[in-house]
Formats: C-alpha cells, structure tokens, sequence
C-alpha cells in the first residue's frame, strides 16, 4: 500500500461452467480423443480442436501415432466422440443434440516434421518444448484445497449439479450450466461472506411456469439441493440468509448445449485455471498431450506454487515458467508471493530449479503425465481436485524445499 490509499473490503467474482457447456463439451471431446489415443501410444503428438453446434461435431488438429493399435484408436475417432457426449448427458433427441445422432466430421493430420524435429529426443537432442509460451501456476491457503475461493466454489457448484442431475434427484435438469460466486474480502485480503451466488442451469418444461419462467418452487430446489450443501461443506460457517442469489435470472434456460450456442476447444482457460486470480499465459490445455507445455509447465507451474504455500512460506504465491521452442530448459522462472511470503523470491526461483527438473522430459516423468487421465481434467477445473492421476496437486516436496532454503 502506497501513498494514502486506505485498505478497505472488496468484492472478487470467479465462474465456473459445467460440464454439459458448449465450450467443456468440445474440451471434453478432445481430451476423451487423447486419452484414447496415448493409453496406446504414450509418446503420441497431438494437438486436438473441436467444434460442437446443432447437429454437429468437428474434430481437427494434428495428430501423429507411432503403432498400429493407436492407428486404429485414431481410426475410431467418431465412437469415442459419441462415447464422450453420451457420458457428458446428451442423450435425448429432445435437445436438438445428442450422442446417437448428431454427425461427427473429423479432420486430423501428422504433425509438422519442422516441429517435431524440436520435439522430439535423439541421440544429440534433449526434448524440447513444443511451443515458445509462457505459463503460471497460482496457490493461495483459502481452501485446504489451496485454491482461491470464488473459484473453489463455482467449480463445486457445477459439480454438485452435475451429481443430482445423474442420479436423478433433480429430474428436470439438464446438463448446461454455469455458476458465478462473489466473495468479500477483508482489509487482509482474506474472505470474510460470501456476497453474491448465481446459477444458470438448462432444464426442462417441467420446470417452467403458467409465465413460461421457471418457477419459484424450482429455484427454491437448487438453493436447498444445490448451493447450500456446497456452501456448508466447502465454506463452513459462511451460509447466510444474506447472500443474494440469482437462479437462471434470465427467466428460463429450456434450449442449450451446442444447440443453443456453439462451442470450441480452449475458450475456458480461466474457468480452467484459478477464475482471474493470479495470471494466465494464454495457453489453453484441452486436446494437447504433455510435449506441450502449454499443458505440463502449467500444470508443474501449479505444483510448485502450491508447495510452496503448502510449506507455509507464504499465503499466496505465483510461478511463471517460461519456455522457447525446442529447447528444455526453461528460459525463465519467476516467482512472486504478493508480500505475504517470508523468504526472497529470487532465491525461492534458484531453489525451484535446484529441486525440480524443469524440462519438458523431466515435467511429464515427475508427474507421470504419459496415462489416459486427461477428460476428467476437462470438467470442474483443472486444478484443486485432490483425485487420482492429478499428480500436479501433490505437496510431497514440502520438506526438500525448506531444506533446500535452510529451514
């Protein structure tokens, strides 16, 4: 703080959208394509892209497969589409787009040999990067999940909606949605109430009224079925009969998914990432196996941020890892505690590079990202999400690193 400004409370808003959203359906598609796809051949190249629209789904990008049974995986492009859609929850015609029969248009091709030439290890070249870029990993000790917590709670919303909506506690929803969470912040920058919640969710007639609105009954569901066990468990001590809730405020959400409003791989990075807290390198994750860092080096970036919280070093900290094109080591390393860390940041980015390896090569060893894990990454963020296979979420260098600082 500098000059006279005056600490004060503020409000932050972060969103989350779900899983049935145009967008996180095209993400999913191209995630479900290389899980399928490096379960058979781990070193596959692949840079995936699908649109979805009414009727339809287009799946592009590169892709090179190194054995026959991955040739064939790539061959069977369209039933894994399918596959995906139909997990995702379309599966009724009604909607104007589902599993059974919406077409599915692929067009796939080998990757560029000028930059697999970068990529790819030999005798006399390390693993490069697969594209020049910048990426940042954040953590903050809001949640136990280390997660900022507007965030932490609009992922958990969708997800929640998600679970009622596939064991049919709520029959009239459908699988689009989004969820937006205010917090206020204190002085210390610390969540104090929770302010403002909104859900926007797909649903059926039967949820509509004699005004062609949804009616009250049903708004009332997803408060009490929907935002208030989420709230209770993941912000304990903050449900309040003040939080200002809007419940799909345009009126009504009958018609959505792809028929309602294309989608595209990649429009989600901040959903994906920490909702606008701390900073975004552009780079988007879904469809890209790990020889991209835009995916790895995030994903590492997250790792070593949230250690470093984790170690009690700071109560929020940001890493920037910063790659050239065909070459490993990364050209830079940033970190950055916002003032609340209690060791000097440029030895904190000596000791990262000490303690972990940061090469392409290195990343995807360390965090065994060579497995078919990626389409649950796809829904309900990235990041934050303490499951099996999301080995970025780990706090096992805790102690290397405080030992390494002399601590």
């Amino acid at each position: 703080m500098s000059g006279n400004a005056i600490a004060s409370s503020y409000l932050f808003t972060s969103e989350s959208v779900s899983m049935g959203h145009p967008d996180k359906v095209c993400d999913q598609i191209s995630d479900a394509v290389l899980d399928s796809l490096i379960a058979l051949d781990p070193n596959v190249r692949a840079a995936i892209e699908t649109l979805a629209t009414t009727g339809l789904v287009v799946v592009a990008g590169e892709v090179t497969v190194h054995n026959d049974r991955a040739q064939q995986a790539l061959n069977d492009v369209e039933k894994t589409v399918r596959n995906a859609i139909k997990d995702i929850g379309y599966d009724d015609p009604a909607a104007s787009f589902d599993y059974r029969s919406c077409a599915v248009m692929r067009t796939l091709h080998a990757q560029s040999g000028d930059i697999a030439q970068g990529v790819n290890e030999t005798s006399s070249h390390q693993q490069g990067a697969g594209d020049q870029g910048l990426m940042f990993g954040y953590a903050c000790n809001e949640t136990k999940q280390l997660m900022p917590l507007p965030i932490h709670l609009s992922h958990r919303l969708v997800e929640r909606l998600a679970e009622v909506r596939q064991a049919g506690a709520i029959k009239w929803l459908r699988p689009d949605a989004k969820s937006q969470t205010t917090i206020e912040y204190d002085a210390d920058n610390k969540p104090s109430r929770i302010d403002t919640i909104v859900i926007s969710t797909q649903h059926t007639e039967d949820a509509v009224g004699s005004d062609g609105n949804m009616t009250k009954e049903a708004r009332q569901v997803i408060i009490d079925e929907v935002i208030k066990p989420v709230v209770e468990s993941e912000a304990p001590g903050m449900w309040s009969d003040k939080i200002k809730f809007h419940i799909n405020p345009t009126g009504r959400f009958v018609i959505g998914g792809p028929h309602g409003d294309s989608g595209l791989t990649g429009r989600k990075i901040i959903v994906d990432t920490y909702g606008g807290r701390g900073r975004h390198g552009g780079g988007a994750f879904s469809g890209k196996d790990p020889s991209k860092v835009d995916r790895s080096a995030a994903y590492m970036a997250r790792h070593i941020a949230k250690q470093i919280v984790a170690a009690g070093l700071a109560d929020e900290t940001e890493v920037q890892l910063a790659y050239a094109i065909g070459v490993a080591e990364p050209v830079s390393v940033n970190v950055n505690m916002f003032g609340t860390g209690s060791v000097c940041e440029y030895k904190m980015a000596k000791v990262i590079r000490d303690v972990f390896d940061l090469t392409p090569r290195g990343i995807i060893s360390y965090l065994d990202l060579l497995k078919p894990i990626y389409f649950e990454t796809a829904r309900h963020g990235h990041f934050g999400r303490e499951e099996p296979g999301l080995t970025w979420e780990n706090t096992n260098k805790v102690d290397e690193i405080r030992k390494a600082l002399g601590l």
